[in-house]
C-alpha cells in the first residue's frame, strides 16, 4: 500500500495511491483509518511530503563500497544526528542553498517511518513497529560541521530533508536498490547488503536510548556516491519498490544568519 499527502484546492488530504488515481482517506493513519470515497488524478494535486515527522533521526557513514568492507563487527554506538521537521521539503519542492554556503551534497536514503511508540525493542521485533518506508534525501551542508565533529547544523538547514513521493508498507527492504541521478548522471546505486548498521539494528538501538513514537522518520544511511549540488541542478533519489523523490536546486541571496 503507497501512502500518500497531497493537496487538492488549498486542502491537504491523505490517500492511498491506487491504479485509478489517489483514493482519499481520512482518520488516524497510525491507527483507524477509512476511505472517503472520493478518488483524485494525480495531475489534479500536489503531491506533498508523505509524512509530517515528529522528529527526524540520520545516521551517519553507514555504507561501505563492497561487501569486502564491511567491518567484521557493527560499532558498538552508531553515529546519529537530528534534522528538525523545518527542513522538510516534498516531491518537486526546491532545495534552496543559502548564498554563504559554498555547496551542498545530496543522499539518497531509505527513510523508515515509524508505526507504533517503541520501547526497549529487539531487533528481530522492529517490522512490528514500522508503519512503511519513503524515500529521504538527507542534504547537507559540510561547512557547517563543527569542528569538533557536530553534524546537526550542516544538515538543519531549511529545504534540507526531502521526503517522498509516498509511505510504501510492502518494501522488500533485502532487495532493494538505492539511486541517485544527478542531472539526468546516475551517481549512486547500491543495496543494502554493503550497509553497515542493519535497519533492525538501528531502530532497536535508538528505542533502548529514547521513545519512538509514530511518525518519527529514520533515516538509514546513503551509499558511496553522493556528490556536490549546484544551483540549477536536478536531484532524483530513487529507491526501488518505493518511487522517485525529484527535487530541482537554487541558490538564493539570502545568507544564512547562523
Amino acid at each position: 500500500m503507497k501512502f500518500v499527502r497531497f493537496t487538492s484546492e488549498s486542502t491537504v488530504k491523505m490517500g492511498v495511491l491506487s491504479t485509478e488515481g489517489i483514493k482519499e482517506i481520512s482518520g488516524d493513519l497510525f491507527s483507524t483509518w477509512h476511505y472517503t470515497g472520493e478518488t483524485f488524478l494525480l495531475n489534479e494535486v500536489t503531491l506533498l511530503a508523505p509524512i509530517e515527522p515528529n522528529q527526524v533521526i540520520g545516521i551517519g557513514a553507514n555504507f561501505v563500497k563492497s561487501k569486502e568492507e564491511l567491518p567484521s563487527h557493527p560499532p558498538e554506538m552508531p553515529v546519529f544526528f537530528f534534522k528538525p521537521a523545518s527542513s522538510v521539503i516534498g516531491p518537486e519542492d526546491t532545495i534552496k542553498i543559502p548564498a554563504d554556503i559554498d555547496s551542498v551534497k545530496f543522499e539518497s536514503e531509505i527513510a523508515v517511518v515509524i508505526g507504533k511508540q517503541a520501547k526497549d525493542i529487539e531487533e528481530h521485533e522492529v517490522s512490528d513497529y514500522i508503519l512503511g518506508f519513503t524515500v529521504g534525501n538527507d542534504v547537507t551542508a559540510p561547512q557547517y560541521f563543527h569542528q569538533d565533529g557536530h553534524w546537526t547544523l550542516g544538515k538543519s538547514f531549511d529545504t534540507f530533508t526531502p521526503l517522498g513521493p509516498v509511505i510504501e508498507t510492502n518494501l522488500d527492504v533485502e532487495t532493494a536498490r538505492i539511486k541517485a541521478v544527478q542531472n539526468g548522471v546516475k551517481k549512486q546505486d547500491s543495496g543494502v547488503d554493503v550497509m553497515i548498521v542493519s535497519i533492525n539494528r538501528m531502530i532497536s538501538y535508538l528505542s533502548k536510548v529514547m521513545t519512538l513514537q509514530p511518525g518519527d522518520v529514520i533515516l538509514t544511511g546513503s551509499p558511496v556516491g553522493a556528490e556536490f549540488l549546484q544551483d540549477g541542478d536536478h536531484i532524483e533519489c530513487v529507491v526501488d519498490g518505493i518511487g522517485s523523490l525529484l527535487n530541482s536546486v537554487v541558490q538564493v541571496n539570502q545568507k544564512a544568519k547562523v
